[in-house]
C-alpha cells in the first residue's frame, strides 16, 4: 500500500499524525531562544603577553617574533597577525572555518609551552583568549553622576554590577570610565633626601605596617585562645602617623615626608553620557543564553536598582541589542505573514474554490512548524534572522507540490471520478514528478550544509532547515493533501451569483490566457529556429548588464548604531580631548534631536589591567564615541546619511589627526559599512609610511570613498634616559636598578592594599605631582646603591627627547600598515578596482608590496565557494532528473531554464541598482532548483501525452496548455512569497532584499522563456529522434526488400 493510498483510507490516523507534528513543533517554538544570528563557532584565538618596561620594538623582537615563529606551525592556520605596543604583545590567530576551536586552542597552548622558556626574564606567561559570539556585549548601560562621581565605581560595583551578575544567563558585567579608588602617598623628594630616606623604604614600611599577623594559639585555664596582631589600617589617615625613621634622636613620621591622599586613579579613563560625566556598564551573556530574555530581565531590574542608588546617579541605556533583534524578528515575521496572504490569494485566484485553497494552505503552517522541531531538538539552534528568513524563502515553495497534486485530483473529479479514487489515482500520476522536483530542491540546499568559510558558517542552518521543510511539504502533499481532497472536494456545484460575478472575470482571463499561450506555443514549435535564435540573443544581451553591476560582501544594515574614533596629535592632554568631545556632543544632540537617542564618549588612558583596552587604541589623545539612534521607523534620516553628515562635520576640525566613523558600530563581518583595506607590507617604517600616505592621498579622490585611515599611528614623542653604563658601574649600580628607581618615583610603587567592606584598593607611593613635571625633576632624582650612597640621574646619564612607533603591526610574520577606505554610495568592487589601478601606477621601493584584504578578501572567498557550489548543484540536479526520466536528453532540455534564470537575476540587479553580493548569489543558486521544477512538470506531461499516442507537436501544445496554470501558480506563489522580502522595510531588511530581488527577477524571466523554449527544444530533440527512428526503419525496410529480392540467391545451397 502506497503512502497516499494509506492516507486516504485511514484519514483519522493521518490527521492525528500531522496534529502531533504541529503540537510538537509549537512546543519546540515556545522553548527556542531568540537571537540575531545562529550560534556561530568563531575561528579566532588571541594570545596576549606583557613585558613591562619594553618599547614596541623590544616587544616585537623579543616577544612577538619568537611566538609567531612557533605559532605559525599550528594546523589549519589562515592568517597570523600581531600588534606590538609598549609593554604588551597581542597576537591574533585566524583559522579556517569548520574546525573545532577547542582542539585548536589546545594546540596553541602546547606550542606556547614549548617557547615560553625561551622568552626574556620578566615576560609574563602568555594568556589565551578564545573568541566567541558571547563576547559581544548585549547591553551597554550609561551612568550619569554629580556629587557621587569620586565613589562611583564602588557604588556601581555594589549596587548594580553584583545584582545584575546574579541574573541567570548573564556572563560578565564590567564597568568602564569610572576611575577606581586609590590611596596615594605623595612624597616630597627634598624632605626624603634630608632625612636620608627613599620611596622604596617608605613603600616597604607601609607594607610591613599594614598587615594582620596570626600569633598562634595559647591556653588560659581550661580554654584555648588564638592570638592575632591586627595591623591593617582602618582608615587611610592612620598611615600619616607611621614612624618611618629617626633623625637626631627624634621620630620621623610619614606626615613629615609625604602627604596621604584617599582619591581616585590618576590619568584614568572618563566616560560621559549625553554630556554628563558618569560611567558605562558592559553586560555580556553566557554561552548559549537567550539574549532577548536576558535583556528583558536586566531592563526589568534597572528601575529596582535605580531606587537604591544615590539620587544624583542615573542609569540609562546606550545600546540594547535585543531591540535590534526584536525589531528584525518582527520585520521578518511581518514578511512571513504577507507572504502567506499573497500565496493564499494566488491559489484562490487560480483554483476558484475555497475548499481547495484551504487544503493547499494547510500545508504552509504544517511544514513551517515542523522545522521548529528540528531547530529545538536536533540542532539546538535559536530563532534568528537565518531561520526566520528560511521560513520566508520557503513559503512559496512548500505549496508547489500540494498544488500539483490537488490540481490533478481536481481534474479527475471533474471527469466524474469518485473523490476517494480520484485522490489515489490523481496523486499516483504525479507522485514521481513531485518527489523528483523536491529532490531537485534538496539537491540545491543540501550542499549548503557542506560549504566551508564564512558562507558555510552562516548558511549551514538555512541549508538544513530548507531540506527539512521541503521534505515535510512533500510528505504533506503525498499524504495529507490527497486525504483532504478525498474528504473535502466534490464535483463543482452551481455557484452563487455573487461568486460568479466576482470570479467570472478571473476565469475568463485565465481561459483567455490559456488560448493565447496555446496559439503562441503552436507558432513557436513550428518556427523553432527563430525562437532558439531570439532566446540566445536575449541571453547574450542580458549578460551586458553584468558590466554595470557592482559587487560587495554583504549589504550594509541600519541597526541604529554608530561608533566614532577620533585622534588628536599624540601627546595631547585629555582635557583638550574632553573639551572637543563635549563640543561635538552638544552640536550633534541639538542637530539630531528626534534622531539621536544617546551619545556616549570615553576619553583618557585605560587602566593597564583592562584587557579590552589592550586590544584597541586608547590614550589621552583618543576619543571613542558610542551613538545610538532611534529605530528607522521613528526617524527621517537613514543611518548612512547621519554617518556622512558626521564625517563632513569632522572635516571642519583640522586639529584631528584621524577620524573614523563606523556605521553599525563595527567594521567587521556582516551588515557593517563596506571598507576596502589595502595592506602595505615592508620592514622599513619610512618607506611604508611614505607609500601608505601616497595611497591615502590618491584614494581620497576615488568616487565613493568618504574616509581613508592609516592604521599606524604617528611616532610618539617620548623622553628617554640614556644611562652611561660605566658611570653606573663606578657607583655600584646597574641599568635595571636605575630604571626601577625611576619607575617607582614617576609611576609609583604599590606598597600594599587598603581593605574596606570586602574590597581592596592599591596604596601607591610616588613623588607628588608637582615634583614630576619637568626634565629637571627627572634629572634630580636620586638613585641609591647597595651601600646606601645616592647619585643623581644627571650624574650617570642624560634625558633626551626621541620619538618611537607606538604600535608595530605584523601579518603573516611581516610588518605592515593598513590603509582603510570607508565606502559610501559605491560598490566595494568598484573602489577596489580603482585602488588596484592606483597601486599599479605607484613607484614602490623594493621590499614594499601592497595587497587587498578585509571585506574584499572575504567577498572573493565567498564568491569562489558559491560558484563551486553552483556547479555542484547543477550536476546534482541533472543526476536527479536523469534518474527520474531515465534519459539524458530530457534533463539536458530542462537545464536550459537555468541560463535564463541567471539573465533574469542580472537584469533585476541592474534595473533595481542592487549589488552582486553573497545574498544575491544565494538567490541565484536557489533558482537552480526552483526553475527546473517548471521544466520537469512540462516534460513529464509531454511524455505522458506521447505515451498516449499523440504526435510530438500535438503533445507539446496539449501539455503546454494543460500545465500552464500549475506552472504559473507555483511560479507566482514563489514570486509573491518573495515580494515582501524584496520591498519590505524594517530593521535587517537590507540584508535579505538582494535575495528577494534575485529570485523574483530570475524566476520571472526564466518562467516566461521556459514556457516557450523548453517545448521548442523538446520538439527539436524529439524531431531528431523521430527522424533517426524513421531512418532506422527505412534502412531496415530497404534491407528487408533487398533480402526478399535476393532471397533465392542468398539461400541457395553451396555446390560441392
Amino acid at each position: 500500500m502506497s503512502l497516499y493510498e494509506g492516507a486516504v483510507k485511514k484519514p483519522i490516523m493521518t490527521s492525528l499524525c500531522f496534529l502531533a507534528v504541529a503540537i510538537f513543533g509549537l512546543f519546540s517554538l515556545s522553548k527556542l531562544p531568540v537571537d540575531l544570528y545562529p550560534d556561530i563557532d568563531t575561528n579566532t584565538i588571541m594570545v596576549m603577553t606583557s613585558y613591562n618596561g619594553a618599547s614596541a620594538s623590544d616587544i616585537e623582537n623579543n616577544v612577538t617574533r619568537p611566538l609567531e615563529n612557533t605559532l605559525n606551525s599550528v594546523s589549519n592556520l589562515k592568517h597570523i597577525t600581531s600588534r606590538s605596543s609598549e609593554n604588551i604583545s597581542v597576537i591574533t590567530l585566524e583559522f579556517e572555518y569548520g574546525h573545532n576551536i577547542d582542539v585548536l586552542t589546545n594546540d596553541v597552548r602546547d606550542k606556547l609551552d614549548m617557547v615560553s622558556s625561551q622568552l626574556p626574564d620578566g615576560v609574563t606567561t602568555p594568556v589565551i583568549f578564545k573568541f566567541s559570539t558571547d563576547m559581544i556585549p548585549i547591553l551597554l548601560l550609561s551612568v550619569q553622576a554629580d556629587e557621587s562621581q569620586p565613589a562611583l565605581y564602588k557604588i556601581l560595583d555594589d549596587g548594580v554590577v553584583n545584582p545584575l551578575a546574579r541574573i541567570p544567563g548573564v556572563g560578565t558585567v564590567s564597568i568602564s570610565g569610572a576611575p577606581k579608588r586609590e590611596v596615594y602617598v605623595y612624597c616630597d623628594p627634598g624632605k626624603l633626601e634630608a632625612y636620608n630616606m627613599t620611596v622604596e623604604n617608605i613603600s616597604a614600611l607601609i607594607g610591613a605596617e599594614n598587615r594582620n599577623t596570626p600569633g598562634g594559639n595559647f591556653d588560659v585555664g581550661s580554654n584555648t585562645y588564638s592570638l592575632r596582631v591586627e595591623g591593617e589600617f582602618k582608615d587611610p589617615k592612620e598611615m600619616s602617623n607611621i614612624v618611618v625613621g629617626t633623625h637626631n634622636g627624634a621620630n620621623v613620621y610619614l606626615r613629615d615626608v609625604a602627604v596621604v591622599k584617599d582619591t581616585v586613579q590618576e590619568r584614568a579613563q572618563k566616560t560621559f553620557n549625553n554630556g554628563t560625566q558618569g560611567a558605562m556598564i558592559i553586560i555580556q551573556k553566557q554561552s548559549g543564553a537567550n539574549s532577548v530574555n536576558i535583556s528583558k530581565r536586566v531592563m526589568e531590574e534597572l528601575p529596582k536598582l535605580q531606587k537604591k542608588l544615590p539620587s544624583d546617579v542615573k542609569l540609562g541605556v546606550i545600546i540594547n541589542t535585543s531591540d535590534n533583534i526584536l525589531n528584525t524578528i518582527d520585520a521578518l515575521s511581518e514578511t512571513i505573514m504577507y507572504a502567506i496572504l499573497f500565496v493564499v490569494f494566488v491559489v484562490f485566484a487560480f483554483l476558484g474554490r475555497w475548499r481547495a485553497t484551504v487544503i493547499i494552505c494547510i500545508t504552509i503552517p504544517l511544514s513551517l512548524v515542523a522545522s521548529f522541531i528540528y531547530l529545538g531538538i536536533i540542532d539546538g539552534g535559536s530563532l534568528n534572522i537565518i531561520s526566520l528568513s528560511c521560513l520566508s524563502i520557503s513559503i512559496g515553495s512548500v505549496v508547489d507540490d500540494a498544488i500539483v497534486v490537488l490540481e490533478n485530483v481536481t481534474t479527475h473529479i471533474e471527469r466524474g471520478a469518485e473523490p476517494k479514487q480520484a485522490a489515489i489515482h490523481g496523486t499516483n500520476e504525479v507522485a514521481i514528478s513531485v518527489i523528483a522536483s523536491t529532490l531537485t530542491m534538496i539537491a540545491v540546499f543540501f550542499p549548503l550544509t557542506m560549504v566551508t568559510g564564512m558562507t558555510g558558517v552562516l548558511f549551514r542552518q538555512l541549508g538544513w532547515m530548507m531540506c527539512v521543510i521541503m521534505t515535510i511539504s512533500t510528505i504533506c502533499a503525498l499524504s495529507l493533501t490527497p486525504m483532504l481532497c478525498a474528504k473535502m472536494l466534490r464535483l463543482q456545484k452551481k455557484q452563487t451569483k455573487t461568486f460568479l460575478t466576482l470570479y467570472t472575470p478571473v476565469l475568463k482571463a485565465l481561459n483567455g490566457l490559456d488560448s493565447w499561450y496555446q496559439k503562441r506555443l503552436n507558432w513557436a514549435v513550428r518556427n523553432r529556429k527563430k525562437v532558439v535564435f531570439a532566446c540566445a540573443t536575449f541571453f547574450l544581451v542580458s549578460l551586458a548588464c553584468a558590466i554595470n553591476i557592482g559587487t560587495e560582501f554583504f549589504p550594509s544594515q541600519d541597526n541604529s548604531r554608530i561608533s566614532i574614533k577620533l585622534q588628536l596629535p599624540i601627546g595631547s592632554r585629555s582635557e583638550r580631548a574632553e573639551a572637543l568631545a563635549q563640543e561635538l556632543t552638544t552640536k550633534w544632540m541639538k542637530r539630531y534631536d528626534g534622531v539621536m537617542r544617546a551619545c556616549s564618549y570615553t576619553v583618557g588612558q585605560a587602566d593597564t589591567d583592562n584587557t579590552w583596552a589592550s586590544m584597541q587604541d586608547n590614550g589621552s589623545h583618543i576619543i571613542s564615541f558610542n551613538i545610538n539612534l532611534y529605530s528607522p521607523s521613528e526617524r527621517e534620516k537613514t543611518l548612512a546619511e547621519v554617518c556622512d553628515e558626521i564625517r563632513e562635520d569632522l572635516k571642519g576640525y583640522p586639529e584631528l589627526d584621524k577620524s573614523q566613523v563606523i556605521l553599525g558600530g563595527n567594521n567587521q563581518g556582516m551588515g557593517g559599512q563596506s571598507t576596502a583595506e589595502f595592506e602595505v607590507y615592508g620592514y622599513d617604517f619610512n618607506e611604508t609610511d611614505k607609500a601608505s600616505a601616497e595611497l591615502k592621498e590618491k584614494l581620497n579622490k576615488v568616487k565613493g570613498v568618504s574616509e581613508v585611515n592609516i592604521s599606524r599611528q604617528d611616532y610618539q614623542p617620548e623622553y628617554q634616559v640614556d644611562f652611561d653604563r660605566e658611570k653606573l658601574a663606578l657607583h655600584g649600580l646597574n641599568l635595571s636598578t636605575a630604571a626601577q628607581y625611576l619607575r617607582n618615583r614617576i609611576n609609583g610603587s604599590t606598597a600594599s592594599f587598603y581593605r574596606e567592606d570586602g574590597d581592596e584598593y592599591d596604596i601607591k607611593v610616588r613623588y607628588a605631582p608637582e615634583y614630576r613635571t619637568s626634565i629637571d625633576d627627572i634629572e634630580n632624582i636620586l638613585i641609591y646603591n647597595n651601600a646606601g650612597k645616592p647619585v643623581r640621574v644627571r650624574d650617570v646619564g642624560q634625558v633626551v627627547e626621541r620619538s618611537a612607533p607606538p604600535t608595530i603591526e605584523r601579518k603573516d610574520r611581516e610588518r605592515l600598515v593598513t590603509v582603510s577606505a570607508v565606502i559610501s554610495g559605491e560598490p566595494l568592487g568598484d573602489v577596489v578596482k580603482a585602488g588596484n589601478a592606483i597601486i599599479d601606477k605607484m613607484d614602490l621601493p623594493s621590499g614594499v608590496t601592497i595587497q587587498v584584504s578585509g571585506s574584499y578578501e572575504d567577498q572573493q572567498d565567498s564568491f569562489t565557494d558559491l560558484s563551486i557550489l553552483a556547479v555542484l548543484i547543477v550536476l546534482l540536479v541533472f543526476i536527479v532528473m536523469a534518474a527520474q526520466f531515465e534519459s539524458l536528453t530530457y534533463p539536458f532540455i530542462i537545464m536550459f531554464s537555468i541560463p535564463f534564470a541567471i539573465s533574469g537575476v542580472l537584469m533585476a540587479l541592474f534595473f533595481t541598482g542592487t549589488t552582486l553580493n553573497v545574498m544575491s548569489m544565494l538567490g541565484a543558486i536557489m533558482l537552480i532548483g526552483i526553475v527546473v521544477k517548471n521544466g520537469i512538470v512540462l516534460i513529464d506531461y509531454i511524455s505522458l501525452c506521447r505515451e498516449r499516442g499523440m504526435g510530438v507537436i500535438h503533445s507539446v501544445v496539449t501539455a503546454g496548455r494543460s500545465r500552464l496554470r500549475p506552472v504559473l501558480m507555483t511560479t507566482m506563489t514563489t514570486i509573491l512569497g518573495m515580494v515582501p522580502m524584496a520591498i519590505g522595510g524594517g530593521e535587517g531588511s537590507e540584508m535579505w532584499r538582494p535575495l528577494g530581488v534575485s529570485v523574483i527577477g530570475g524566476l520571472t524571466v526564466s518562467t516566461i522563456l521556459t514556457l516557450i523554449l523548453v517545448p521548442v527544444l523538446y520538439c527539436v530533440f524529439a524531431g531528431q529522434g523521430v527522424k533517426r527512428k524513421r531512418r532506422i526503419i527505412k534502412n531496415n525496410r530497404d534491407l528487408n526488400d533487398y533480402y526478399q529480392a535476393h532471397k533465392a540467391e542468398m539461400t541457395r545451397p553451396a555446390k560441392d
